[in-house]
């Protein structure tokens, strides 16, 4: 059993395996609960990876599963251990909140990020000042210390489009999302040479779709696909609201919205001529 990848992600892979298990096994999640004693929504979480699960509790399910003994057993007690380890985000764990430690973990170990934006910049192509003024809108009681810790972590998440393990990111951003001066003109300008610059990365491509293309089948919401180096460790598409976030792995409905960010990849403008926009448009902010 490969133990490839962050904490977050070898959560989701003991939770599916675990699952896997209860189900051969015939064991109803009523069963578990009574044995780990716990609510049917922890046993949910833990199954679909959304929380740490103590290696003695993982013993406990291993043994209701008879998995006794082997390297079976072995490699999940193992993973077990390793899910629980602290991601390199951890020392911004005063501004991260548990729903979107989430998404870092996943983001940290992803091969691959699509996303479609419909009304900001995506976090790993924002400038500092950008930023800072997108994290003081969403808060308006937001202290100055605490908006610079979230600015460094914006930073932080970015080095890794740069680093040997980079993802390959792909991004499709509304023309509306050009058009928003954030900050003013001259924020919005540094921010508009800046995706040209990061366009020129050989792992990114972005992508603008214009006002032209009227309806199209972003309508409703952004939203970001996730895919990883192991065949084992489903794709997982992501959406932020106001209050949380959304994650949706069932394979259905990741095909559809794949399905998608596919008609969003042929209705947008090719990569060149989208560099071409935002540097027009920069070009009108002097």
């Amino acid at each position: 059993m490969a133990t490839s990848g962050g904490p977050t992600v070898r959560r989701r892979r003991l939770g599916a395996e675990l699952r896997r298990l209860r189900e051969a096994a015939g064991v109803s999640v009523d069963e578990v609960c009574q044995l780990l004693r716990c609510s049917v929504s922890k046993v949910s979480r833990m199954e679909n990876g959304r929380v740490p699960v103590r290696t003695r509790d993982v013993s406990d399910l291993l043994n209701l599963y008879d998995v006794t003994e082997g390297e079976q057993r072995d490699a999940l007690m193992a993973l077990a251990r390793e899910s629980r380890r602290h991601g390199w985000w951890h020392s911004y764990h005063d501004v991260v909140p548990a729903w979107f430690e989430i998404y870092i973990g996943l983001e940290g170990d992803a091969a691959s990020i699509q996303v479609y934006e419909s009304q900001l910049v995506h976090g790993l192509l924002q400038t500092e000042d950008y930023a800072r003024q997108v994290i003081q809108a969403d808060d308006l009681e937001v202290g100055e210390g605490e908006v610079e810790r979230k600015i460094a972590l914006r930073m932080d998440r970015q080095r890794r489009l740069t680093a040997p393990d980079h993802p390959r990111l792909w991004v499709i951003l509304d023309e509306a999302v050009l058009r928003r001066e954030i900050g003013g003109r001259a924020v919005m300008r540094d921010q508009l040479e800046f995706l040209a610059k990061r366009s020129e990365l050989p792992n990114v491509t972005i992508q603008v779709l214009p006002f032209a293309v009227g309806a199209h089948a972003g309508l409703g919401s952004a939203f970001s696909i996730l895919g990883f180096p192991d065949s084992e460790d489903h794709e997982v598409v992501y959406i932020e609201e106001a209050a949380g976030s959304l994650y949706i792995e069932r394979a259905a409905e990741v095909r559809r919205y794949k399905l998608k960010m596919n008609h969003l990849l042929a209705a947008a403008l090719r990569p060149e001529e989208s560099v071409q926009m935002i540097l027009s448009v920069a070009k009108d902010l002097r």
